[in-house]
């Protein structure tokens, strides 16, 4: 295979970094997913900054190439191919990520008025970011402090896009548009790592081995594991259906108790436990693991959907609009092809009349870094994408307080 029919296209998520190597038409040759090594210095990306202005800048950037690097050559041994047949590379990731890789001060997007000194596209080199490419990584502009060239891209991945359209990548970041009236309104909330399993007690990334769906059988949790075989952990699509399910149940309240066992008049008090940490509920234990969930587990989901979800609302709010007159969503991200409608509104991530609307776009963000790849005008128009995108703060504001807490209920 030539160089030219090679394209490597990456995304740079706070919590997992994903990939894909793609032949000159787009195809996918290979995909893999791995666990951003920068977590050991914080789960999100404002501890990351707070350790950088701290002096742990150049460590940073070191845990991420080392990330990037490992996820480059799997893919490559996935796809039988070699570096030097890679003949284009881009990346997206969000603000803080996108300033940790090219080690710039991080202190404008940290602090208000959060204006990052650049947004631009970027070609970076080698000599700028030593990923081993043959080629210069294109980097996506990004929009404001708190709206990435993560953003950017998912929306450049849609071909068409109709009037009232939503679209949500849910992730360690909850970004998110709305095009309505012409115009294209985006904004960013903190949600926190556990849509991606991270900060959760059995938490992995979604891989072989992790949850990724549960349903109550004959008052049993029946798990479907990725790849089959024996549970390791637990992942996003796994922890929003393990919640759904234990709602259902009675296992959990609308305020996200775990309830006392006794409270619950069916066999599935089985799986509540009792713990020094206090109650848990047991998903499987077996001589090598114990995979309990924990109320902090429980909250951490909680403060992740409120956030997503009062974001949902005051972005509406701001456009003039209710949740009945939004039409199509597009949910990417953590869960982003894999978590049914039903567990979508059980969990209340969406306000209620927009989930009989949602599509799934698997790996959202990579789909938009191989489109660009795939397209000689690609970088011209992302720069025009970009441009039209009009950023909307709404963390911190009164709006979005009082929805929040309101959005912390089942």
């Amino acid at each position: 295979m030539s160089r030219s029919h090679c394209l490597l296209a990456l995304d740079l998520g706070t919590t997992t970094l994903a990939g894909r190597v793609l032949d000159a038409d787009g195809r996918v040759l290979a995909q893999e997913r791995l666990l951003n090594p920068q977590v050991a210095l914080g789960g999100d990306i404002m501890r990351r900054m707070e350790a950088a202005l701290a002096g742990e800048d150049t460590h940073l950037q070191a845990l991420l190439c080392d990330g990037l690097r490992e996820i480059i050559d799997a893919l490559l041994r996935q796809a039988g191919l070699r570096c030097a047949d890679i003949g284009a590379a881009g990346a997206a990731g969000n603000p803080g990520m996108v300033y940790l890789l090219r080690r710039l001060p991080v202190r404008s997007i940290l602090f208000p008025p959060h204006r990052p000194s650049r947004r631009e596209a970027v070609y970076l080199s080698s000599e700028e970011v030593d990923l081993g490419l043959p080629v210069p990584l294109y980097l996506f502009p990004l929009v404001s402090g708190y709206v990435g060239g993560d953003l950017v891209a998912f929306l450049f991945a849609q071909h068409e896009v109709t009037e009232n359209s939503f679209f949500l990548d849910a992730g360690t970041n909850g970004e998110m548009a709305l095009y309505a009236g012409g115009q294209w309104r985006v904004t960013s909330v903190a949600a926190g790592p556990a849509f991606e399993g991270g900060d959760i007690s059995c938490g992995m990334v979604a891989k072989a081995g992790a949850i990724s769906d549960v349903r109550i059988v004959d008052d049993t949790l029946h798990l479907i594991v990725i790849g089959g075989g024996t549970p390791q952990g637990l992942c996003g699509s796994g922890l929003a259906a393990v919640l759904a399910a234990a709602l259902d149940g009675g296992l959990v309240d609308r305020h996200g108790t775990i309830v006392d066992p006794l409270e619950v008049p069916t066999n599935l008090s089985r799986y509540i436990v009792q713990t020094p940490q206090g109650r848990a509920l047991r998903l499987y234990r077996d001589a090598a693991a114990d995979l309990l969930l924990t109320q902090q587990d429980v909250r951490h989901f909680q403060l992740a959907k409120a956030a997503v979800l009062a974001g949902i609302e005051c972005l509406l709010q701001r456009a003039g609009l209710d949740a009945a007159s939004v039409g199509p969503v597009t949910l990417t991200g953590a869960f982003g092809f894999s978590l049914s409608r039903q567990v979508l509104k059980r969990v209340a991530l969406l306000p209620e009349n927009m989930v009989d609307k949602v599509r799934f776009a698997e790996a959202g963000v990579l789909a938009g870094v191989g489109r660009l790849l795939c397209e000689a005008e690609g970088p011209a128009r992302v720069d025009r994408l970009a441009a039209r995108l009009h950023a909307l703060p709404l963390s911190g504001t009164p709006a979005f307080e009082k929805a929040f807490i309101k959005a912390m209920d089942f």
